[in-house]
């Protein structure tokens, strides 16, 4: 059976009788992993084994492992992870340095994920943060400065693909300068389409190549004063595939954050009719669910050309000593998750 166009979550640690039953008939494309999902890595395997299992086939099996706020996986079983903040100000101090942590930091990331059945994780971000926004970004972005945030999110991307974990590149087209937090209500940006192409959106353009993106819940005024990205055909056609170039799968983010208006239904059907390939529903509420298979088609055309060329970057991971990177990457970034100090000669 074909998968449909869409990605869900599980309500806990283990696949209930009922989602198995509705994982069978739905056929989503991929799970996405919470913290109500994680107890122990054994657990955390055997769940993604479930999943898969329950649909047919390796599917893809997504995670919000981003370090600092954002990170699903953590102690005592999981390395606490820095901030993405944390590498912006290595890269301020020695730009080559920052990168090299960046991508030591996916890396370690991936050889975490993957050992779980875990092969997507939904980070880089290339949000560039900007003075009066809402905190709900903050210390995950990596800069200010676009040239600079694009240049860190490679780094990670590229960690993450070594170890043979797929990156998912967000929030399209930028969710750095929104003054609220799309969990909880829709921000509206009224910056000026020239001001957003020579910094929100600039920093997306180097990740064009990528294969997973991830929209935004944002209204950008000056380009669509009604819908956010992740709903609006302008949006999606002039400037995530038309401006930034974005040539990836593009999924939606979570269509039950309270930005987007609508039955759950309307909201998945208005991403698809966007152009989103994918819509990504995250709280586990079967009856959502249902909803979201409801609307979602198999997954064909451009569609499942862009899914079956993003899964096919899925490669074995590759030769890497783990505990020795961890003590390297201790030596570049405290273990708080600040950039170690620099020594004074004495």
């Amino acid at each position: 059976m074909a998968a449909r166009a869409f990605i869900t979550g599980l309500s806990g640690l283990n696949v209930s009788a009922n989602e198995r039953a509705f994982l069978r008939e739905a056929q989503p494309w991929g799970l996405i992993i919470f913290k109500r999902n994680v107890s122990t890595p054994q657990q955390v395997a055997e769940l993604t084994s479930a999943f898969c299992d329950a649909v047919g086939w390796e599917a893809p099996v997504l995670v919000d492992q981003e370090g600092g706020r954002v990170q699903r996986l953590g102690p005592p079983h999981w390395p606490a992870y820095p901030a993405g903040a944390v590498y912006g100000a290595l890269f301020d101090r020695e730009v080559s340095s920052g990168l090299a942590a960046a991508r030591l930091g996916g890396h370690l990331i991936a050889a975490d994920l993957r050992v779980l059945g875990i092969d997507v994780d939904c980070l880089p971000l290339a949000d560039v943060l900007t003075a009066g926004a809402d905190p709900v970004i903050g210390d995950r972005a990596y800069g200010s400065e676009p040239g600079k945030v694009a240049a860190i999110a490679s780094a990670i991307a590229q960690g993450l693909l070594a170890g043979g974990v797929l990156p998912v590149v967000k929030h399209l087209p930028g969710h750095g300068r929104a003054t609220a937090d799309s969990h909880h209500k829709l921000p509206v940006v009224d910056t000026d389409r020239a001001t957003l192409e020579a910094t929100d959106f600039a920093a997306f353009r180097p990740l064009a190549s990528l294969p997973l993106g991830m929209t935004a819940h944002v209204v950008f005024s000056a380009i669509d004063p009604v819908a956010p990205a992740t709903t609006s055909v302008t949006m999606v056609r002039e400037v995530i595939r038309g401006f930034i170039g974005f040539r990836g799968l593009l999924m939606s983010d979570d269509v039950s954050m309270k930005a987007l208006s609508g039955t759950i239904a309307e909201r998945s059907g208005a991403a698809f009719a966007a152009g989103c390939d994918v819509v990504l529903h995250c709280n586990g509420i079967l009856s959502e669910m249902t909803a979201v298979a409801g609307q979602a088609p198999v997954l064909a055309g451009e569609a499942a050309r862009r899914a079956d060329a993003a899964l096919a970057q899925r490669k074995a991971p590759e030769q890497f000593d783990v505990e020795a990177a961890r003590k390297l990457f201790s030596q570049m970034v405290d273990v708080d998750g600040s950039p170690p100090q620099r020594k004074t000669a004495s």
